[in-house]
């Protein structure tokens, strides 16, 4: 028997490929150009993830993303203090620092550098940029202060962020590298601290403004008291939650950390499992992402189109016009209508579409161009987009809504919409109607 794909199966993938792309194609196009600061837990490389991760930024690097990495070194330096036979100290889960673990923690820092440097220069394998120069910058980008005196305890050479030099960076950055963030940290006289992956990324995306700050950690994201993976925390509802006893420290860190950095003007903050290959993709690519991102607001909202959205109305409908479902609609003619338009937004991307075409003297008003995007359908979003349509009708005195269509009027059957005669359109509507499309008319009274 031939292993040869046949026809069909190399023509439903193709369709997969071309769907997956137009899914992700809006996402590239936002992402350009956009600063994300990646910080990656040590168990990362202490399990061999580093490989795949360094595989997708890459990927970013490559489709214009500006990336600075921050990497953790918890388990590395706990391996040094073994190896020296240092008793590691902490206090109030604080690592006392001594000259010993100092030590540990230059070591620790400088294999894992040597480590993700050697990831990056295997560029993408398997593909027309393997072994392509992907340079990675590091330096001492930190200002490191000590943290001094804590209960009584003195921390020694553990250290916070005192200040990030924004300007070498960005320098970096648009010499089309990807930055390394060390976290050994230095104070103006020389001294050498010992920093926390988090208040380093923090503090970065925070000085930078970044877009993104994206979590690369061991907790796969915050859940709610019914075990439910919470996918986007408006910062209201995160601080919340900070509030909650019962919520694990490791959680309530990585909460915090995204709280700080939204609060500090970055666009938004990720929380994102380093066991699941491709995490940081799927979290970026995919509508309900693989964690927990924390924005100022919630980033999904319904809203009257504006002349900017015309381009992003077009490809939403266009797949249905060439399938017959919807009538031709020119981009000019939708920039005329488009005070018509309601959108469907989410992370400044559009998934969904309505229009509205009132008639006053009737009383009645056409619903057209309902169209949701195909990776959102059924998640309730064709009817989130029927209720503003119903709920803008009303509020302008109509009584009635009509809908013309050749293929789904199952969906709005099943919301409370009848079949009607063409004779029940507006006069002025009835004149346009398409005898060679012959499609239904279903109406709803509001």
């Amino acid at each position: 028997m031939s292993n040869t794909p046949s026809h069909d199966d190399l023509s439903m993938n193709s369709q997969t490929f071309v769907q997956w792309l137009r899914t992700v194609a809006p996402y590239i196009h936002a992402f350009r150009g956009k600063t994300f600061v990646v910080a990656v837990d040590g168990e990362l490389a202490h399990h061999g993830y580093l490989n795949s991760l360094a595989q997708d930024l890459s990927l970013l690097h490559a489709m214009g993303m500006r990336i600075v990495l921050v990497c953790g070194s918890r388990p590395q330096v706990e391996e040094q203090l073994a190896l020296r036979n240092i008793q590691p100290a902490f206090h109030k889960g604080w690592r006392i620092t001594d000259k010993g673990a100092l030590e540990c923690a230059k070591e620790a820092a400088g294999e894992l550098r040597l480590d993700i440097e050697a990831a990056f220069s295997q560029g993408l394998p398997n593909t027309p940029m393997a072994h392509s120069s992907m340079r990675v910058i590091s330096g001492n980008f930190i200002t490191a202060r000590p943290m001094g005196i804590l209960d009584g305890v003195d921390l020694q050479h553990t250290g916070l962020v005192r200040k990030i030099d924004v300007s070498a960076i960005q320098l970096s950055l648009n010499s089309s590298a990807i930055v390394l963030l060390s976290t050994i940290g230095f104070s103006p006289t020389g001294e050498a601290f010992n920093l926390t992956m988090e208040d380093v990324a923090t503090s970065t995306a925070r000085a930078m403004k970044a877009d993104k700050l994206i979590f690369v950690s061991q907790i796969e994201g915050i859940f709610d008291k019914d075990d439910k993976l919470l996918e986007e925390l408006e910062l209201d509802r995160a601080r919340e939650i900070m509030l909650q006893e019962e919520l694990p420290e490791l959680t309530k860190d990585y909460l915090e950390c995204c709280i700080l950095a939204v609060q500090g003007g970055v666009g938004r903050a990720h929380i994102v499992p380093l066991n699941l290959d491709g995490g940081v993709l799927l979290e970026l690519f995919s509508h309900d992402g693989v964690g927990t991102m924390v924005s100022e607001e919630n980033l999904e909202s319904l809203r009257q189109a504006t002349l900017d959205d015309s381009g992003g109305i077009k490809t939403l409908i266009e797949p249905l016009e060439m399938a017959g479902i919807l009538v031709r609609r020119g981009r000019d003619r939708i920039e005329r209508d488009i005070d018509h338009f309601t959108v469907l937004e989410h992370d400044g991307i559009l998934w969904g579409c309505a229009a509205m075409y009132p008639y006053h003297e009737q009383r009645v008003a056409e619903l057209a161009c309902l169209v949701v995007h195909p990776s959102w359908q059924g998640t309730g979003d064709g009817e989130r987009l029927l209720k503003k349509i119903e709920h803008d009708a009303r509020k302008q005195g109509l009584k009635q809504l009509f809908v013309l269509t050749t293929q789904t009027s199952h969906f709005f059957l099943k919301r409370g919409f009848v079949v009607g005669d063409v004779d029940k359109l507006p006069i002025e509507r009835k004149r346009l109607y398409d005898w060679n499309r012959k499609s239904q008319v279903m109406i709803k009274t509001l």
